[in-house]
């Protein structure tokens, strides 16, 4: 699943290539909004809000995706076509002025809305960590209680929770758990989650810049502390990461962490 870091450099590459170019055709292949038409519509660009990608233009109507585990944009240029085998799976396409085609492949989430009524595809989310005002001063303090109020709830749940912080995907969080020697399991209630969040908003705007690969470690291999590690040695003392499959988790997602370094 795309995390907010992802999500930003996409929706940084997709504004570079589309933003200012007119719609001359469209193509939604969704069962709510068939009927859509955004011909003659000119794209104002594109934003991320935590793992959801927004596409505004200037009729003001807003695209909504959410990428999960299978979705895509791709552009392609003028002249291609997508594979017929993934043609199946098209939900939008949108012919430009120039004759390139963007194309959401596979989209599980998928919205029209008016650009005024965003807030009912986004405005449950938490605060963002990559938008500068919440990883300073009384943004991130507001973060930071939105998680501690989990209360009993894993501290690792909480993380996860997009209703309380948005941003962060599974490899970000317990990577990050790791980093700061807090047990995943430890009570959100019984964690100070604000040095956590700084560091937190600090490297996901370092992924989105310089940091593509997701890199936590800094080393050719592993690329991670303990996220894909289950059973193999700690990179610092050594003890076998621990691991807990979906089915068994309590919030529904695999998680590792290591005995010896997040007591």
């Amino acid at each position: 699943m795309a995390e907010g870091d992802s999500i930003a450099r996409l929706a940084a590459r997709l504004d570079s290539a589309t933003a200012g170019c007119v719609i001359t055709g469209c193509d939604v292949r969704h069962p709510r909004f068939a009927t859509a038409d955004l011909a003659g519509q000119r794209i104002l660009g594109w934003a991320p809000r935590g793992k959801h990608l927004l596409m505004r233009t200037d009729a003001g109507i807003t695209v909504h995706s959410h990428l999960r585990m299978s979705g895509r944009w791709t552009v392609l240029g003028a002249g291609r076509r997508l594979p017929r085998t993934v043609s199946a799976r098209l939900r939008i396409a949108l012919r430009l002025h120039d004759d390139r085609t963007l194309a959401g492949i596979d989209l599980p989430v998928l919205t029209l809305v008016r650009t005024g009524d965003e807030h009912r595809v986004v405005g449950h989310l938490g605060p963002d960590l990559l938008d500068a005002s919440t990883v300073t001063g009384e943004g991130l303090a507001r973060a930071a209680a939105r998680v501690v109020a989990a209360g009993a709830q894993p501290v690792v749940a909480a993380l996860l929770d997009q209703r309380r912080v948005a941003g962060l995907g599974n490899m970000w969080a317990q990577e990050l758990l790791f980093l700061h020697g807090v047990d995943p399991w430890r009570p959100a209630s019984a964690t100070d989650p604000l040095p956590l969040l700084a560091d937190a908003g600090r490297r996901l705007r370092h992924a989105v810049d310089h940091n593509p690969e997701q890199n936590t470690t800094g080393r050719r291999s592993p690329r991670h502390w303990v996220y894909g590690r289950a059973r193999r040695p700690c990179l610092r003392c050594a003890t076998p990461i621990a691991f807990t499959d979906a089915g068994r988790s309590p919030h529904g997602r695999e998680t590792w962490w290591c005995p010896g370094c997040q007591h």
